[in-house]
């Protein structure tokens, strides 16, 4: 794999506003990024020279204007401080991690029918691909889950590019109360793939329904990188029989061959140094993947 590394120069911050309930919409000038990035990578960002390393998903790339643009919530002490950044960002390497496969396979997908299903801030990964092959004139669906009304975002984006945008609140202020499930369990529309892109939790009960309705299903295990460079080993998994790790051989997967439960129970793990030193002992040369200090390519 090759990648178009960037880092170690500040950047331009265009805009970085609340758009919603603590979810942040970030733009940035970065001309390299955008002229080499597809919708599924990644990037990683510092927002000041201490900063911790933040992976974020790539929301949109505008090679007209160089913008490249992020979407994220705060909900510790780094993404607060990346909020708090008005003129230049720190640093920010990629574009990372693979494209999304069915932006790779576009063209063998002409009469294929398409189920995206997002949670929380999934949806801003899910935007670009669904209108990269909306552009391509293949058939997409989104059923989206948040919180609350107050956490809903891009509806009107996507309305425009999907076929049929349902949209389910926790509590019932907006759209259909209740979990993506109970919708995805509702559907009678035959569907080739669907991509599921959320919690862990979230990613695990849709692809335990799909594998029961026979639907291929594709899911992006972003939510378990903290290093984003294969380096710190969090984002190890077991895909079927084999090691993966999510920032190097992903972030997508098959949904039905990962192990959720033990992706769910190393993240909580890892939460804390102990837990950190425990896994490196535990799993020894397979901790690390493709960072040059261990046999995993």
């Amino acid at each position: 794999m090759c990648y178009n590394l960037v880092g170690d120069i500040m950047y331009k911050v265009v805009k970085n506003e609340c758009i919603k309930n603590d979810i942040y919409l970030l733009e940035v000038e970065a001309p390299l990024i955008v002229k080499s990035c597809l919708p599924g990578q990644f990037v990683i960002v510092m927002a000041s020279e201490t900063g911790e390393k933040i992976p974020l998903t790539i929301y949109k790339c505008d090679d007209r204007t160089n913008i490249l643009s992020m979407i994220y919530q705060v909900v510790g002490a780094s993404t607060l401080e990346l909020s708090r950044i008005t003129n230049e960002l720190y640093s920010i390497v990629g574009p990372l991690g693979n494209p999304s496969e069915l932006i790779k396979n576009v063209d063998n997908l002409k009469y294929a029918s398409i189920l995206f299903v997002a949670g929380g801030i999934g949806i801003a990964p899910i935007a670009p691909q669904a209108e990269y092959l909306k552009k391509h004139d293949i058939n997409v669906d989104i059923i989206y889950g948040a919180k609350n009304k107050d956490s809903v975002i891009l509806e009107d984006e996507l309305k425009s590019i999907c076929d049929k945008l349902t949209i389910t609140t926790d509590d019932g202020s907006y759209g259909e109360k209740g979990l993506v499930t109970d919708i995805l369990k509702m559907q009678t529309k035959k569907y080739d793939y669907c991509v599921a892109i959320g919690p862990l939790v979230m990613m695990k009960f849709v692809s335990l329904e799909t594998k029961n309705m026979g639907i291929k299903t594709i899911v992006s295990m972003n939510p378990i990188m903290i290093d984003g460079t294969g380096m710190c080993g969090a984002c190890r998994l077991i895909v079927g029989d084999e090691i993966k790790f999510a920032c190097v051989d992903g972030p997508e997967f098959d949904g039905h061959k990962v192990d959720f439960d033990l992706a769910i129970e190393r993240l909580k793990t890892y939460k804390t140094i102990e837990g950190q030193k425990y896994l490196e002992m535990l799993e020894g040369d397979t901790h690390h993947g493709g960072c040059g200090e261990c046999n995993h390519e």
